[in-house]
């Protein structure tokens, strides 16, 4: 397993955020939150991550920036976690809902947890018809 995040890794189509949003499931452990939805990939990935950080609790393009950064860092370390339990490929939103700045540290733990935790659910659902 390789620890990169790269382009292809990356969710920037338009119509498959939308559909993200307006169909997908989450999960959350306070303040990480992942949207997800199983998609089929024409470049064939197995997942995509888009990351977001609401302008409305951080006013600043600098702190939004740092927290998106710091977020990506936290997936890319952790990621190991859901791909070794999926087999469908899936397109991830993962949404920063706390309302005050934080160390890696935190950021890291939180989204080791919630990766642990949509693991847990994308499994649960195999096994139910």
């Amino acid at each position: 397993m390789n620890f990169t995040f790269g382009g292809k890794e990356r969710l920037k189509s338009l119509l498959i955020i939308q559909k993200l949003f307006l169909q997908g499931k989450s999960v959350t452990h306070y303040p990480i939150k992942i949207v997800y939805l199983p998609v089929d990939f024409t470049d064939g990935s197995e997942v995509k991550v888009g990351v977001s950080v609401g302008k409305k609790n951080f006013k600043k393009a600098v702190d939004r920036n740092r927290i998106k950064r710091l977020l990506r860092e936290a997936y890319r370390l952790n990621k190991h976690i859901l791909f070794n339990n999926i087999s469908t490929s899936y397109a991830l939103m993962i949404l920063y809902i706390g309302k005050d700045g934080t160390d890696f540290e935190t950021i890291n733990v939180k989204t080791k947890q919630t990766l642990t935790k949509l693991s847990e659910r994308i499994a649960a659902n195999k096994i139910l018809p």
